[in-house]
């Protein structure tokens, strides 16, 4: 499996024009101020599916042969790939069956099943889903979709990069959310062709860091899956991105779930910007470091807006305590409405 290259993600880039348009890139002066350091947020929480994976899905889908069309894709996801592959298999007419962990966020379960979808639900976590997508798609010859180590998703995620250094250009440091590496790796292909000098920092949740200790070891590990971030809940490094992270990658950290619930939290106040948890991860890792990042040129990505009501009563309590309950409960409604 060799990885994507610049002309992939040029070709990639292209044929997403047809259907998506670029996302945009805002600062915002609250978040200079608590960063200490110019930050600005790259927003693929306004796609079509509210999250960043659309990309990889469509680009994945436009290239399969007739036959593997025919035959159709089976997925296993928390959610975002899941919705990419539902909104691609509906635009290109294949047929798509989704695994997702027992219990699923409500929102994203239904969006699967309204763009048409087939939709199991299977285990506790997305590490039980794998194994028996896996099984269904050689059961039915379906052609079995990867989360991340699919070299055509990877070039299509590149595309959020190849915008970003367009409109901002002279960027110190990027940094990127990672559940099962897809983005970050596709950030360090594009950083490395198009601003060899930004730095590709990736950020996974503590309590899930299996991507983060396969890249620091240099193998692939599996640790404890207990974070409640469920872009970000994987138990186990993937081989393509791990391999395009270790060639470029300036550095991998964690932080906890509160610290992203917090960050939550501000992009909502300061940025007036429904984030789900994987989405303010980079924005959670830029505040927890401030030494590191000050006075610099920072882009965050908000990778998803899919934060279910559970999602964000639990944002306002850590990120504003003194919200009551029932302000919590009636915010996080009307938000999950919109």
């Amino acid at each position: 499996m060799e990885p994507p290259t610049l002309p992939d993600v040029l070709d990639a880039q292209r044929l997403l024009a047809r259907h998506l348009p670029p996302t945009p890139v805002w600062s915002y002066p609250a978040l200079d101020a608590a960063a200490g350091a110019t930050v600005f947020v790259k927003h693929e929480n306004t796609q079509p599916t509210g999250a960043f994976k659309v990309r990889g899905g469509i680009t994945l889908l436009s290239r399969l042969d007739p036959a593997a069309r025919r035959q159709g894709v089976v997925g296993y996801s928390t959610g975002n790939h899941a919705q990419s592959l539902a909104y691609a298999a509906r635009l290109f007419g294949v047929p798509c069956t989704i695994v997702m962990p027992e219990r699923p966020n409500p929102a994203k379960a239904d969006a699967v099943l309204r763009l048409g979808a087939e939709l199991v639900e299977h285990g506790a976590t997305f590490d039980d889903a794998a194994p028996h997508a896996r099984a269904l798609a050689a059961e039915r010859g379906m052609r079995l979709v990867s989360a991340a180590d699919e070299p055509d998703i990877i070039a299509g995620v590149a595309t959020v990069y190849a915008e970003l250094f367009a409109q901002q250009p002279h960027l110190d440091a990027v940094v990127v959310p990672v559940g099962s590496g897809s983005g970050a790796a596709a950030a360090c292909l594009v950083a490395g062709a198009l601003a060899p000098g930004c730095e590709v920092i990736a950020v996974q949740a503590a309590d899930s860091p299996a991507a983060h200790d396969s890249w620091r070891s240099g193998s692939l590990e599996r640790r404890a899956n207990r974070t409640a971030v469920e872009g970000l809940a994987t138990g186990s490094g993937f081989a393509l991105p791990q391999r395009m992270l270790r060639s470029r990658l300036t550095d991998f950290v964690l932080v906890d779930d509160d610290q992203i619930a917090a960050a939550q939290w501000r992009l909502l106040r300061d940025a007036h910007t429904l984030a789900e948890g994987a989405g303010a991860a980079a924005l959670a890792a830029v505040l927890a470091d401030p030494d590191r990042f000050a006075g610099r040129r920072v882009a965050v990505v908000c990778t998803g807006g899919n934060a279910s009501e559970t999602e964000l009563r639990r944002c306002l309590a850590v990120g504003a305590p003194g919200t009551t309950a029932s302000a919590a409960a009636g915010l996080g409604a009307n938000l999950a409405r919109l």
